[in-house]
């Protein structure tokens, strides 16, 4: 389908996409300051989930999953939320909200590596490597700035949590190309977090103490609120709504602004530090996240030509 001449709407889409994206990094911090983050997370992923499968149950009157479907849903849920969401959101508990998104950032980079590694996929460019030095570098730039400010055991356990949950990602986001299966996205996102949610609930109540319901103050369930709302539902629907107005490389200009928008609302909101350092270090990383998903689809777009 090509995207429709009014495009309008879609800016208006990813534009929310963006800022309500970004701005979770901020609104999670503030959450796991008063309750455990995977409590949150599966809180924040069970209304999500619910909001999506009933919708979809009982107005769309859509079937239940096959055993096919919900085998790949639960694999996607253990990818994508139970790993993937839930260990960033317990990543920002120890490092700052800009940080955790500069890091979410970097999925191309290690899908490139992924794919290199295990799926022998087309050969890396000098553009491709490019963009993986820089991604790099820039990551460094900014963890040495952050380091003064961060010491001790807690922030190099949150960066490492940070740095699964986006290999995890990419891993997801593999995975999907590589075993699609023919279901709704949004109900399967509702499906995926309903699993993921479930899951969480179980490691946490086993291993960890929670917070009890009634003693969770209103400003988190307001934080929840927003997440669930803002994050999960309206944004994830501005996103797809942005991918069928918009071209795909405009539509995925989200991933380039959200660090951004993380970052400036973390400086006012959670007064987290934001020096020239760390300014130029993320827009190293972000040139070096672009480069490689150019040379991706660069080198698709030869392949393709060559096959023709």
């Amino acid at each position: 389908m090509q995207p429709t001449t009014n495009k309008a709407p879609g800016y208006v889409a990813l534009c929310i996409t963006s800022i309500v994206w970004g701005s979770t990094w901020v609104v999670s911090k503030i959450g796991v300051a008063e309750i455990p983050a995977l409590q949150m997370a599966y809180i924040r992923q069970f209304m999500a989930g619910s909001i999506f499968v009933l919708f979809f149950l009982l107005y769309k009157k859509i079937p239940l999953p096959t055993t096919k479907q919900f085998r790949w849903l639960f694999i996607m849920a253990i990818i994508m939320f139970t790993s993937a969401n839930g260990l960033s959101t317990w990543g920002i508990q120890y490092i700052p909200a800009g940080m955790g998104s500069l890091i979410g950032a970097l999925y191309p980079l290690s899908v490139v590596i992924f794919e290199k590694m295990f799926f022998k996929s087309a050969p890396l460019t000098p553009i491709t490597f490019a963009g993986l030095f820089l991604g790099i570098a820039g990551i460094a730039i900014v963890f040495y700035e952050n380091a003064f400010h961060h010491t001790g055991s807690n922030y190099v356990f949150g960066i490492i949590l940070s740095v699964i949950a986006m290999l995890s990602w990419s891993l997801g986001t593999i995975f999907i190309a590589r075993n699609k299966v023919d279901i709704n996205p949004y109900y399967g996102v509702g499906w995926q977090m309903l699993i993921s949610s479930v899951i969480l609930f179980v490691i946490m109540e086993t291993t960890q103490k929670t917070v009890a319901f009634t003693a969770i103050s209103a400003k988190v369930w307001w934080v929840i609120a927003y997440l669930v709302l803002l994050g999960s539902v309206m944004a994830f629907i501005a996103f797809i709504f942005s991918m069928k107005k918009l071209p795909a490389a405009i539509a995925s200009l989200y991933a380039y602004i959200n660090p951004f928008v993380a970052m400036i609302t973390a400086y006012f909101v959670l007064h987290e530090k934001l020096s020239i350092h760390i300014l130029w270090g993320s827009i190293v990383t972000i040139v070096g996240v672009y480069l490689v998903n150019y040379s991706i689809k660069r080198s698709k777009k030869i392949m393709v030509e060559g096959e023709i």
